[in-house]
């Protein structure tokens, strides 16, 4: 299979070509870096040319609600397009546990209209909801800090391994289109100030993390409920600890 991974510098992107490269797959990496920009066109037909699958994990440069919409709106959009021309017979989309839902015009809300664009385009497709990611606590106790203290509400979460969904969306892509939506979350169920504390302590940062239920924390504007994955469910394998362990190997081995 000829499969393009749009955004396959980034992050998750990153593991999906380490992915399909293990698995013999032929792989072009899509990423302005390479050439590729999803936003203005640039470099898109070729890279789409004889395509079986594409696998979308890029992500907007302003997580704002509006940005964020117009962002994945235009890009999706022009993407499905241009895959249609190229006879693509299946697109992947990395999506949000939780963008299904109806909230306020932030992140999630975003993610819900990237998903209406792929639902309801030319090009047989699957979607893979994920969870947040276990690095993720970093981000949302930079967002949630004051005074050296992260606050944050008893809010339950069940974060997944990044390594754990490039699996996931590399099995998806290598087999037929679903044409529906799957929720994947991490092992375990566990609240938000646990989980950001979890993360900053093997990172032997130094901030307290506080749980405070009269806060509205930055980064989360739907219910708690809705962050948890619903059927149907796909139930990663690699648990807090375990990610914990292998982030402090890799720290070590970067250090050398």
């Amino acid at each position: 299979m000829r499969i393009v991974v749009l955004g396959g510098t980034g992050h998750v992107g990153r593991m999906v070509v380490e992915r399909l490269e293990r698995r013999a797959q032929a792989v072009v990496v899509a990423s302005p870096a390479t050439g590729v920009d999803a936003r203005t066109g640039r470099g898109l037909d070729e890279a789409l040319e004889l395509a079986d699958a594409v696998i979308d994990v890029t992500n907007a440069p302003d997580l704002a609600g509006p940005p964020a919409r117009a962002f994945f709106q235009e890009t999706t959009r022009r993407v499905l397009d241009a895959a249609h021309r190229a006879g693509v017979k299946h697109h992947v989309l990395l999506s949000i546990v939780g963008a299904d839902h109806e909230g306020e015009d932030g992140y999630f809300a975003a993610k819900g209209v990237q998903e209406h664009v792929v639902r309801s385009g030319p090009v047989a497709h699957s979607i893979l909801r994920a969870t947040q990611f276990y690095d993720f606590a970093r981000v949302i106790a930079e967002w949630n800090t004051a005074d050296d203290t992260v606050r944050l509400p008893a809010k339950a979460v069940q974060p997944v391994a990044a390594s754990d969904v490039a699996e996931a969306l590399v099995e998806l892509a290598t087999g037929g289109p679903t044409g529906d939506a799957v929720d994947m979350g991490g092992p375990e169920r566990m609240m938000l100030p646990e989980f950001v504390r979890r993360v900053l302590r093997a990172d032997h940062d130094q901030r307290y993390v506080v749980e405070d239920d009269e806060i509205e924390p930055v980064g989360f504007n739907i219910a708690g409920e809705l962050l948890l994955p619903q059927e149907p469910l796909r139930l990663a394998s690699t648990d807090l600890a375990s990610w914990v362990h292998d982030e402090g190997r890799r720290k070590l081995v970067e250090a050398r």
